[in-house]
C-alpha cells in the first residue's frame, strides 16, 4: 500500500499548483521537485485546464510509478473511502466548465484526514470533513 510520505504537507507556491502540491504530498517530494517535473512533462500550473481535467495528475502519479484508478467515482461518505485518495472538493462552474480544488485523502492506522495544499490555511493537515464537500474522488495504489 502505498502512504503518503510526509505528514508535514506540501503547500502549494502557485495559486494553482494543487494538483502539482497533491502529487508531491503522495510521492513525498517538495513543490519545486514535483514542479520541474510537471514542467518537463509539459505540465504547467497556470494552466486553467488543469483545474478542470483529471489527465495531468494522472500522467505526474504515472511519472511516479503511482497508479490510479481510470475513473472517477462519485462521494458518497467519508467511511467508504479508500485509505489513499485524490479528492475534488470546492467545485464551481466557469462559462460552463467545471472547476475544482485537489486535496490527499489519507487514513492511517484507521484515523482519517486530508492533506490540503492551500497556503492560506492555518493548518494543511485536515479534519473538518463537514466543511469540505467532496463532489468525487480517484483511488490511488
Amino acid at each position: 500500500m502505498i502512504q503518503v510520505h510526509k505528514i508535514e504537507p506540501v503547500v502549494q507556491e502557485e495559486v494553482t499548483g494543487c494538483g502539482i502540491a497533491t502529487v508531491a504530498n503522495i510521492v513525498g517530494k517538495s513543490y519545486a521537485e514535483m514542479k520541474q517535473i510537471a514542467n518537463a512533462m509539459g505540465i504547467f500550473a497556470d494552466d486553467k485546464s488543469l483545474w478542470s481535467q483529471t489527465d495531468y495528475v494522472r500522467r505526474l502519479l504515472a511519472s511516479q510509478n503511482i497508479s490510479v484508478s481510470n475513473e472517477e467515482t462519485p462521494f458518497g461518505a467519508w467511511e467508504e473511502l479508500p485509505d489513499l485518495a485524490l479528492l475534488s472538493i470546492k467545485h464551481y462552474q466557469e462559462e460552463g466548465k467545471d472547476f475544482w480544488h485537489w486535496v490527499v485523502f489519507q487514513r492511517v492506522e484507521g484515523k482519517p484526514f486530508v492533506l490540503d495544499s492551500a497556503s492560506y490555511l492555518d493548518s494543511n493537515i485536515r479534519t473538518d470533513f463537514d466543511k469540505m464537500q467532496p463532489k468525487w474522488f480517484i483511488e490511488v495504489g
